[in-house]
């Protein structure tokens, strides 16, 4: 299992030696998840922050867009320093566009499901994408309970990914820690996001060892 730390449960203040912190603690990407306060009810940080924190480490950059519009702000992402671009299919954007988009400034791509929207939604995108993320709360705030009633989904998905024989992984985003990432592995998720079970951990060193083992 690939680890992501959740940049939404840092200290903001010292973003920057955060990430340094999870990139010697183990961490195999940086999640940053960037919100208009529009798409939803929270307002994060955008491309200027993330450009200034870049440099604090070479692990890929997981930006997930929790914005109406993430066509219009591409170029901003890829140019801070994005890895990989996910955005939702519930957003505004033309989804292909979208996609070719991101493709186009060379990063991966991948499209973001919210607990309500079925796994269906995105067989149609499967094939033009890296990865799937699926969220396991409701987007918007960190901190929040795991829903197991997602795992049916991230299944649906797997099996549809297997079916095609293509490669696209599956991401899980939304209260794993210790007691809900082997029900995550099971069901087939392979990048899990972990805010406060990584950040909040007296050491988070062990506690991504733990999470990557499954």
């Amino acid at each position: 299992m690939l680890i992501a730390p959740s940049l939404l449960s840092c200290d903001f203040s010292k973003m920057g030696d955060e990430i340094a912190r999870m990139d010697k603690a183990g961490a195999d990407w940086m999640h940053l998840d960037v919100m208009d306060g529009h798409f939803v009810p929270n307002l994060t940080f955008g491309a200027p922050v993330i450009k200034w924190v870049r440099p604090f480490t070479d692990k890929p950059f997981d930006v997930h867009l929790m914005i109406s519009e993430p066509l219009k702000y591409i170029d901003d992402f890829a140019d801070a320093g994005a890895d990989i671009i996910t955005f939702h299919i519930e957003s505004d954007s033309d989804i292909d566009k979208t996609i070719e988009k991101i493709k186009n400034r060379g990063l991966k791509a991948g499209l973001v499901l919210k607990p309500k929207t079925p796994a269906e939604a995105v067989f149609p995108y499967l094939d033009k994408l890296d990865l799937v993320l699926v969220m396991t709360v409701e987007p918007g705030f960190g901190g929040q309970s795991f829903m197991a009633d997602m795992m049916p989904k991230v299944e649906a998905i797997k099996a549809e990914i297997t079916r095609r024989g293509i490669d696209v992984l599956i991401e899980a985003d939304g209260g794993i820690g210790d007691a809900t990432i082997a029900e995550a592995a099971k069901a087939g998720v392979d990048v899990s996001v972990a805010g406060t079970a990584v950040f909040k951990a007296e050491n988070p060193s062990e506690a991504i060892k733990r999470l990557a083992a499954f």
